[in-house]
């Protein structure tokens, strides 16, 4: 079973962006991410973790799912300006990441995961 992984900021530069040692967006993960920006005391954010948990074991093996704690890894959040939470970050494998904001429906999330990422759905 997937899990979603929490990422802190040692982490994150491992497996999406390493930006001490790069100034343009070079993505450093094997396959595409999504990064739930959240809080714990933040509503919506509750709304969206059990979507991230099914989109995790619907995707297995196709993408990642991440989350990092806005109220931890200040750095991270600020260096993508999240205002408002939760923010999501598509993170295809070329290109560069394209945020959602706010709490979204699961065919939403599929939406963007086919647009964005390029990974389509895993039939049933």
């Amino acid at each position: 079973m997937a899990k979603v992984e929490f990422l802190s900021e040692e982490t994150f530069k491992t497996k999406v962006f390493n930006f001490e040692k790069n100034k343009d967006w070079t993505f450093e993960g094997d396959k595409p991410c999504m990064i739930d920006f959240y809080a714990d005391w933040c509503q919506p954010c509750k709304m969206v973790a059990p979507i991230l948990e099914e989109l995790s074991d619907e995707y297995n093996g196709k993408i990642d799912i991440y989350k990092i704690d806005t109220e931890v890894e200040r750095n991270l959040a600020g260096m993508f300006g999240i205002q408002s939470i939760p923010s999501l970050l598509f993170v295809p494998k070329e290109g560069q990441p394209q945020m959602a904001v706010g709490a979204l429906p699961k065919e939403t999330f599929k939406k963007a995961i086919a647009d964005v990422l390029k990974v389509e759905e895993p039939s049933a």
